[in-house]
């Protein structure tokens, strides 16, 4: 992207132009505020996250353009309230990548992502300072962030001030420990019996040691389950469709002739990646 384009100062202009259109002319962008837009953005945000994992290109930039648009929207009313607008939002944005970037616009050194992230955090916790904020290292960690993200998240900041595994073997270890003591506890247990706060609380920590090797492994856990959730549904659909075309009933099918299903949708899928 060339900067100096006049296609990006007449295309940022133009919705500008339109945003301001709609909210004086358009009952229903002049009802909106922060609070009503706030679950729109989260599902767009959620449709985006869809795109991307489907890869589908053209889908990702309408998505993008419906969170642009809660952006521009935002900035809007916060502008209409004398708080700030697009302008402020943007600058404010290029000072603190400036700031969190040392290594490009300074004279500190990061010679890997590992030392750009530690930076980052240590900068992050310092722009803190005099802020009516609590300055503490997981301080910036959203609480509304769903479990799995919020876990990687926390790992990550912690990880930024040097509190970490060396290894991946460590972690794994941690994981094999998690599991064990979760499976001698309760595996001979009748149901009645457990401590069902108890093992919830030891099965998180199950859960944060796996998303913790993850990290380690360079692979993200949401995405990692949201794509078994994928292939989940589809084999399960495979199962459904074929079953019935074969005059047969799921709840009347026992769990071996569903298999069956299972592993045919499993072999088309083998082949379909060959």
């Amino acid at each position: 992207m060339n900067p100096t384009d006049e296609k990006y100062s007449f295309a940022f202009q133009r919705i500008l132009q339109i945003m301001n259109e709609l909210r004086e002319q358009c009952p229903w962008d002049r009802k909106q505020t922060i609070h009503s837009l706030r679950h729109l953005t989260i599902e767009e945000t959620y449709e985006l996250s869809d795109a991307i994992l489907n890869e589908d290109w053209q889908e990702i930039k309408n998505e993008l353009g419906d969170i642009f648009l809660h952006i521009i929207f935002y900035a809007k009313i916060a502008s209409e309230n004398q708080a700030f607008d697009i302008a402020e939002v943007i600058h404010h944005l290029a000072e603190k990548l400036i700031r969190r970037h040392p290594h490009i616009y300074g004279e500190v050194k990061a010679e890997d992502e590992e030392a750009v992230k530690r930076n980052w955090e240590v900068i992050k916790l310092q722009e803190k300072n005099g802020k009516k904020v609590e300055n503490t290292v997981l301080g910036g960690v959203p609480t509304s962030l769903p479990a799995m993200v919020k876990a990687m998240r926390i790992q990550e900041k912690a990880r930024g001030v040097g509190f970490d595994w060396d290894n991946r073997q460590q972690v794994w270890e941690k994981v094999e420990e998690e599991l064990q003591e979760f499976k001698e506890t309760y595996q001979h247990l009748p149901d009645e019996q457990i401590d069902k706060e108890k093992a919830e609380e030891e099965f998180g920590d199950l859960i944060f040691a796996l998303i913790n090797y993850a990290r380690f492994m360079h692979i993200n856990p949401e995405t990692a389950l949201e794509k078994t959730n994928r292939k989940f549904i589809h084999r399960f659909n495979f199962l459904e469709r074929e079953s019935k075309k074969d005059g047969k009933k799921l709840e009347e099918m026992s769990l071996a002739e569903m298999d069956e299903y299972w592993e045919r949708a499993k072999n088309l899928e083998s082949n379909q990646i060959a």
